[in-house]
């Protein structure tokens, strides 16, 4: 299967954002409520995060922590509040351009790893690079091809033979699933990694294989990471961690009720 974009896609230019300095994530008092007219569900003062940064994002399960990340990945839009991502208003963009920015430069983890079913493992990893021209160059570059690039993650996670690399994903356990979804966030090195919950299906040995991946990869290009995580143990592992329950005026105070 040929997963290369086709050359009609317009996406970002490789070295767009390549000398970039400032945040690159910037909230200022960005509100968010699913039913128009109903309490926020986040509701979030300011919120900085710089390039190359670690952040562990800590708070219990429906404090609004997922629904962030989709606000930061443009996927929805804040009824108040300006959100950028490198520099960029995702607010400002039109549903089209924000998938593109998207695609190009945010690496996603998500809960329930969304892998395509009917791809395989080398497939789903590589399937990144098929929609950004810029993923694709950059993974080029450091790999001589994206299948190569994507082996060199997955060998990481012990994911990488050859059995293994054609398997389909639904032949796969939840952690290895949680791996391949680790991988195709890393490939083509996006600017923004955002990680949702991304060990909870792995065992001690295997997470401490994906947290150096995952730092590994993130210091060599010095990319952005907000790592959501309801496990307090990974903190200090990381550059900053922010307790989502200060930082979501939403939930109000302690011992009230929670975002949905």
């Amino acid at each position: 299967m040929d997963l290369r974009a086709p050359d009609i896609v317009q996406t970002a230019p490789a070295n767009e954002f390549a000398g970039f300095s400032g945040n690159v994530v910037e909230l200022s008092d960005v509100r968010f409520s699913f039913i128009a007219g109903a309490p926020p569900v986040v509701d979030i003062d300011a919120l900085q995060v710089v390039r190359g940064e670690r952040v562990f994002l800590r708070g219990p399960s429906g404090s609004g922590k997922s629904t962030l990340l989709s606000l930061l990945a443009g996927v929805i839009r804040p009824q108040r509040g300006t959100i950028r991502v490198l520099g960029r208003s995702i607010g400002m963009l039109s549903s089209a351009q924000r998938d593109r920015f998207r695609a190009d430069h945010v690496g996603l983890i998500f809960q329930m790893f969304n892998l395509i079913p009917y791809l395989s493992v080398i497939e789903n990893v590589s399937l990144p690079c098929s929609f950004s021209q810029r993923r694709r160059a950059h993974a080029l570059r450091a790999g001589l091809s994206v299948q190569r690039e994507a082996v060199r993650l997955l060998e990481h996670l012990d994911m990488a033979g050859a059995r293994m690399l054609r398997r389909p994903v639904t032949r796969l356990s939840v952690g290895q699933q949680q791996r391949v979804a680790v991988a195709r966030a890393l490939i083509g090195a996006p600017e923004l990694i955002m990680a949702d919950e991304p060990t909870s299906s792995l065992d001690a040995d295997l997470r401490a294989a994906f947290i150096d991946l995952l730092f590994q990869e993130c210091a060599r290009e010095r990319s952005a990471l907000v790592f959501v995580s309801h496990d307090a143990s990974l903190a200090p592992l990381f550059d900053r961690t922010i307790e989502f329950t200060q930082l979501n005026r939403a939930l109000g105070p302690p011992g009230s009720a929670g975002a949905a």
